[in-house]
């Protein structure tokens, strides 16, 4: 990857927030070169320009990192030590494989019932020296439950879909955290009046060089 690349990586975590640590830029600037690889092979995403990848992979995937890290700071019954984040519906890892190099504290395990990409995401885990990560190719319904601390997806599913399929995976007292483009309001609606979760509330997500609306929507189960 060129110098370029490193320079906006770099920019990219001045703005939001985060600190520009070396390690991190050339763990997902190798990232970026291996998923390139193996799309040639396996189709892993429909992105194929290292560009598009660098922001709308990357760069949407670091502007979770910053609310997570709130979360959990402001969670006192969460072992800093012991967090456990699956990411539901993971595809190449996104935003696992960029979750776990962010935070070595975080334990992430990413979840997909397609293999070639949970290979490619085991793969990961030597390639990039992250012991903190792993991956499990399952359907994600027939899963034991994993009590985790953050169910995050990124445009994996409708809330409802998502609560469904994935909420038994969420320790008591612990959140679901869905990646959305707009403001999801007709899903919302029909999740606060067909299930036990709620929105508990909904954080706008600005993404380095991207021009489109993101947004992160926090759920919580009642009673």
């Amino acid at each position: 990857m060129s110098d370029i690349f490193s320079k906006r990586l770099n920019q990219a975590l001045l703005d939001l927030g985060l600190s520009q640590n070396p390690d991190l830029v050339r763990k997902l600037l190798d990232y970026i070169n291996q998923l390139q690889r193996w799309n040639r092979t396996y189709n892993l995403t429909a992105l194929r320009d290292p560009d598009q990848m660098l922001v709308q992979h990357i760069f949407d995937s670091l502007s979770i990192v910053r609310p997570f890290q709130q979360y959990l700071d402001s969670a006192p019954q969460i072992a800093q030590k012991s967090v456990r984040i699956v990411d539901v519906g993971s595809g190449a890892g996104l935003p696992g494989v960029v979750l776990a190099a962010s935070c070595s504290t975080w334990n992430i395990t990413c979840i997909d019932a397609v293999e070639k990409k949970m290979a490619f995401v085991r793969q990961m885990v030597g390639v990039l020296s992250l012991p903190n990560l792993s991956a499990m190719h399952v359907r994600v319904e027939q899963q034991e439950p994993m009590q985790a601390d953050i169910v995050v997806s990124r445009a994996f599913s409708s809330l409802l879909d998502f609560v469904n399929l994935a909420g038994r995976h969420v320790r008591p007292g612990g959140r679901i955290a869905a990646m959305k483009g707009k403001v999801p309001d007709m899903e919302i609606a029909a999740l606060q009046s067909e299930s036990n979760w709620q929105v508990e509330r909904i954080e706008s997500l600005t993404v380095p060089e991207l021009e489109a609306q993101r947004c992160l929507v926090w759920l919580v189960q009642q009673g």
